[in-house]
């Protein structure tokens, strides 16, 4: 048989295939994907808990904390009111 034209022959095929699983069953590629592998499962757990703390405090805050400063409001403008009345009247300020 007459040999292929373009330079190569039919042993480099096999080299670089053997190059090429030879590194990709290395110990070291394997270390690196299972430790990208962990990484990922631990950021998409954070994230996960992160976002239920985050609904947590969110759903807290409304439900408690902004009707406190709703009537701490309502008593200053109350209280605002008073004074304004008590100036009006000529009584004297509390």
């Amino acid at each position: 048989m007459a040999p292929k034209k373009g330079g190569a022959s039919p042993s480099d095929g096999g080299i670089i295939s053997r190059v090429s699983s030879s590194v990709s069953q290395s110990p070291v590629v394997y270390r690196g994907k299972k430790a990208a592998s962990d990484t990922a499962f631990v950021a998409k757990k954070l994230l996960k808990s992160t976002g239920k703390a985050a609904w947590i405090v969110g759903t807290t805050f409304l439900v408690l904390i902004v009707p406190l400063i709703i009537e701490m409001d309502r008593e200053q403008q109350f209280n605002d009111l008073e004074l304004q009345q008590a100036s009006l009247l000529g009584g004297s300020p509390k």
